[in-house]
């Protein structure tokens, strides 16, 4: 039961955060942030942004 309880509270220490709107805005930019990065990791995504640049690039 320790494990459950420190879990609960937790939770209510986190839903106490959620109703701030200056803590979801700021989960908002880190998630975007965080979400930009992973884009540019995943190699399949990466070729996918780099052929439409090259598209872009050419049509210019």
């Amino acid at each position: 039961m320790p494990l459950f309880d420190a879990m609960l509270q937790v939770f209510v220490t986190l839903n106490g955060f959620s109703t701030s709107p200056f803590v979801l805005i700021l989960l908002a930019f880190a998630g975007a942030f965080l979400g930009a990065k992973v884009v540019e990791v995943i190699p399949y995504t990466r070729r996918i942004i780099e052929r439409r640049e090259a598209q872009a690039a050419e049509r210019q």
